[in-house]
């Protein structure tokens, strides 16, 4: 049931695509358009048809599922990056037709593997510097570091903050991102990388934003102790807006748009 739900999903968004194009139609409307709108749809098909005749479930719940594709339905297309590559991840792409969705995944031979089956994915192979069992000295010794703080800190090229994924590809630090999953790397075992970074990047990335608007993170496994406690100091309790399951909703705005101070003295 969860993945003929899934199919539903996508099929509902193929729909609204299809209504765009013919929206489009009465204005100027070129061969690139058409042959990216075309191209769109045809993701869209395939995850239809993969997700209609799978076995696998995706790693969230259709409720989670959800919270996700009601912000990209209404903001698609966007820059959407995803920290993690599964069986959903068709999915995700086809919720973002002619935008850039990107997936970042520490395991090279997963991501041969996914790429198997779905080879128009956008997918980088990253290493996290982290353990899972540095969880508590790194949330403990990061404010004693200034390049891990507001206002000055940043990711790429920040080697004084452990915290800080340097490592990304260019792409990464180059766009603005409109959303940010968080459903990977590893994190249920001590020599499992963990999502400290992953957290903390998405905090610094969303508060960097010149855009307007705020960046949407969604977090999941939330039901974790680290996951939950990296949230609430990075990601902030004030900025979530909705919790399904083990998925937080966050709305974070540009650290430019913040007047109560705490862009100066801290993360929330």
């Amino acid at each position: 049931m969860g993945l003929i739900a899934v199919a539903l999903l996508i099929s509902s968004f193929t729909r609204a695509t299809n209504n765009s194009l013919l929206c489009s139609l009465a204005g100027s409307y070129t061969r690139a358009d058409a042959d990216s709108d075309s191209s769109a749809t045809s993701n869209q098909l395939l995850a239809i048809l993969h997700y209609a005749t799978s076995r696998v479930v995706p790693q969230q719940s259709l409720g989670e599922i959800r919270v996700s594709f009601d912000v990209l339905r209404s903001l698609s297309p966007c820059n959407f990056l995803v920290f993690g590559l599964g069986h959903d991840s068709l999915m995700w792409s086809s919720f973002n037709p002619r935008g850039t969705t990107l997936f970042l995944e520490e395991d090279p031979s997963w991501v041969q593997t996914v790429l198997k089956t779905a080879p128009n994915l956008h997918a980088h192979t990253v290493r996290y510097p982290t353990h899972l069992s540095e969880s508590d000295s790194l949330l403990s010794s990061y404010r004693s570091e200034p390049d891990c703080l507001p206002p000055k800190a940043h990711l790429r090229g920040n080697t004084r903050c452990k915290l800080a994924l340097t490592s990304l590809p260019s792409e990464v630090y180059d766009k603005e991102w409109d959303l940010i999953m968080i459903d990977a790397p590893r994190g249920y075992f001590p020599e499992a990388p963990g999502r400290m970074g992953a957290i903390f990047s998405a905090a610094v990335m969303a508060r960097a934003r010149t855009r307007p608007g705020v960046t949407h993170v969604f977090l999941h496994d939330v039901d974790r102790k680290v996951e939950k406690t990296f949230a609430e100091e990075f990601l902030c309790r004030k900025y979530l807006v909705k919790a399904v399951g083990r998925l937080w909703h966050f709305e974070i705005p540009p650290a430019a748009n913040v007047s109560d101070g705490s862009s100066l003295s801290g993360f929330c």
